[in-house]
Order: C-alpha cells, then sequence, then structure tokens
C-alpha cells in the first residue's frame, strides 16, 4: 500500500534460468532431449542491464529468435550497421537495480522489492517454452514452466499471480494446463504464444478461449522481441523497433480478437494488452469502426467495434512515460474503467524503486477516483481479486 492506495502491477515479468527450471523437467523431456545441457546459454547482463559475475547462470535457448533485438543495429542516418557493430543493451530508467534472483528463483527477493515500491500483488508475465522447434518437446518446456511457477508464487499466492502458456501447436495439451492449473489461487491468465504469422482469431483456437471463460481466466497479449508483426520491417534501427514494436503488435491482437467476434462467441471472457501503451486506444477504436464498414472482412458482430473497448471486459496497461495527460485522455474517451498500473519491473524500462509514486503522482491531473481504479480496481476485475 502506497499513500492509502493497494496497488496491483499489472505487468511485471519473471523468467527462469536453467538452474530454476531444471528441477521442474519431466523425465519424458529428459528423454527427448539428452543433449539438454548442451543448450544453455550463460546469463551475462540482468534484466534491468546489470552486469553479472562468474560463475553465471543459463537459459535454455533452441533454434534463432531472430527480430530487431538480435539483427545487427544501424544507427538512423547511417546507411548501414557500422562494422562490428554490436546491440547495446538499453539505459536503466530506474534509480537502483532490483534485487537479484527475484524474476528467477528468489521470490522472497521479490516480495522485498514489493514492499519497498509499496506494491500490494505483482502480475508476473510468464512466456513457457524455449523456442524447441518440436512442439512435444516445446510443451513440456511450457509444462515444466508452470510447476516452476505454482512453486515460484506458491511462496505467497495472494500477491503474486501469474499465466499459463498455451499454443496452438498443441490445443490439447495447451487446454488440459488450463484445467491442471486454474484452481490455483496465483493462475489467473491465459497468455498466447503464437508462431511467426498464426492469426489470434484462428478458429482452431477456440477450445483454449472456452476454457479460459469456463474457469474465469482473462487473456493477455504481451508482444515479443521475436515474435510481433513488423520486426521485419524496422530498417535495422532497434529505436524504431522498440518504438513501434509492442504499440503494432497489440493494434493487430486488438484488432484480431475484437473484429473475430471471440468476445462475442465467448460473452464472460476478458481481454487485455500489457506493455504496449495506451495513448493510441482512442485512435484505435474510430479507426476500426470505420475500416470495419469501409473496407469489411469481419465477422458480423452485435456491437461497434469500440463498444467491446469501453463494455468493461477490455483493460490495457499503462506505461509510464506517457504520461498523466495521456492518461485523462484515454480515460474521457473509454471510462475510467480500462487502465491499469503497470511498471515493467525488474526491466530496464522500470523506474524501479520509484514506479508506483511517479504514477501516484498523476492524481493531481486524473483524480483519486481515476486512480484508486487504475492501481486497483481495474486489475483486480480483470485478473480477479486477490
Amino acid at each position: 500500500m502506497r499513500n492509502g492506495l493497494k496497488i496491483f502491477d499489472a505487468d511485471t515479468h519473471v523468467s527462469p534460468s536453467a538452474e530454476a527450471l531444471r528441477p521442474h523437467l519431466s523425465a519424458k523431456l529428459l528423454q527427448l532431449v539428452p543433449d539438454l545441457e548442451q543448450h544453455r546459454q550463460e546469463v551475462k547482463v540482468g534484466w534491468a542491464g546489470e552486469q553479472f559475475q562468474p560463475p553465471y547462470r543459463h537459459r535454455y535457448r533452441f533454434g534463432n529468435r531472430s527480430g530487431w533485438s538480435k539483427n545487427k543495429p544501424r544507427h538512423l542516418g547511417e546507411a548501414g550497421p557500422r562494422e562490428n557493430a554490436e546491440r547495446h543493451f538499453q539505459k536503466f530508467m530506474g534509480v537502483t537495480y532490483p534485487s537479484e534472483g527475484g524474476a528467477d528463483d528468489n521470490a522472497a527477493a521479490r516480495l522485498r522489492d514489493m514492499d519497498t515500491e509499496g506494491v500490494d500483488v505483482h502480475f508476473l508475465v510468464s512466456v513457457g517454452g524455449v523456442g524447441h522447434p518440436d512442439p512435444e518437446v516445446e510443451m513440456e518446456f511450457i509444462c515444466a514452466e508452470h510447476r516452476y511457477l505454482n512453486e515460484f508464487c506458491g511462496s505467497d499466492p495472494s500477491r503474486l499471480k501469474s499465466c499459463l502458456t498455451v499454443t496452438p501447436l498443441l490445443i490439447d495439451a495447451s487446454v488440459a494446463e488450463i484445467r491442471r492449473w486454474a484452481k490455483e489461487p496465483w493462475a489467473v491468465a491465459v497468455h498466447p504464444n503464437l508462431p511467426l504469422d498464426y492469426p489470434l482469431d484462428h478458429p482452431d483456437l477456440y477450445p483454449i478461449w472456452e476454457a479460459a471463460q469456463e474457469h474465469g481466466l482473462c487473456v493477455i497479449h504481451h508482444s515479443l522481441s521475436w515474435g510481433y508483426p513488423g520486426y521485419r520491417d524496422m530498417w535495422g534501427n532497434p529505436f524504431i523497433g522498440r518504438s513501434a514494436s509492442h504499440p503494432w503488435a497489440a493494434m493487430r491482437a486488438v484488432a484480431s480478437f475484437i473484429g473475430g467476434g471471440l468476445m462475442d462467441r465467448f460473452p464472460e471472457i476478458r481481454y487485455g494488452v500489457l506493455e504496449s501503451g495506451f495513448g493510441w486506444l482512442p485512435f484505435w477504436a474510430n479507426r476500426m469502426n470505420d475500416q470495419a464498414i469501409y473496407v469489411g472482412y469481419v465477422v458480423e458482430l452485435r456491437h461497434k467495434l469500440s463498444d467491446y473497448l469501453t463494455g468493461g471486459r477490455f483493460f490495457a496497461s499503462i506505461e509510464q512515460h506517457e504520461g498523466p495527460q495521456m492518461a485523462r485522455h484515454v480515460n474521457e474517451f473509454l471510462g475510467d474503467h480500462v487502465l491499469m498500473f503497470g511498471s515493467d519491473y525488474p526491466h530496464a524500462e522500470s523506474r524501479f524503486p520509484e514506479s508506483a509514486d511517479r504514477t501516484l503522482a498523476w492524481q493531481n491531473v486524473i483524480g483519486s477516483e481515476a486512480m484508486r481504479k487504475m492501481m486497483w480496481d481495474n486489475p483486480a476485475r480483470f485478473f480477479g481479486k486477490p
């Protein structure tokens, strides 16, 4: 709690190292991948940019996750990448680094960081899987991550919440994971991990949305540096890539999920976009309304597309750099029941340990009621009350 307000952070992250995930791997996976230990990469830089010292921890990696974050960087105004160019890590935007291990295997350290910022609840964005080309193996890694989350969040499930990764590569197995974990208090959301160019509105995904609705789980969108749309068209520039990636990916996801009729077909499902900005929402709402008539190619909907954004089942986490004036504009356009506080802990974009305090300072612009809703009521409606 901070300044008398309860705080629910809707956008934080967790990612187990190979060492943290190893105890949760199944015997089946170890049989399928006998050379598993040869697929470990050293982790030399932390989520906020801190430099680690040996002995390093590791991550399991298979294949090549390409994208603007992996390609050789080109500075704007230059013809191509500089000789021997390497992409440097982002600038840490906070004051002090988050505690080591808070996004890996040290839930106690994370809870201490939450107390430092005055945050009551973290939603932890998790992306199960390691990019293995065999769907059966990839699903085993996803299942292992769910077991890891059960242990990590289980240390205090009233404060640590997370999601279940689902994939169209194995629909039945994804549904089974929802049914296996949905009753655990930490499991509050479904996170689709889609192959490149696989549409979110594909009808093969209906059983996943049905299972999410049945168990009261929301559905989240959070784009990734190797899988958001347009990463192949950023002209090799990290500035353009990072500036455009998350908003455009969320725009596409919102248009697909709503324009594909999923909120009509599943009338109790809740959908939200995280770490994707929010100032674009009014523009996108009006543009979708117009383009659905002008261009078509959407299903026959019961309402205007914008009505699904304002109707109480759509949510979006904030980006702190957009500021209070933008938040007030969105609240006036869509209603103050949409936006949710998000810090991006423990990534370099977070303002740790000042994220909550900086956002609470918006109150003189957006008002006390809108602040209370953004910091607690809205995420508690989206994810469910802790």
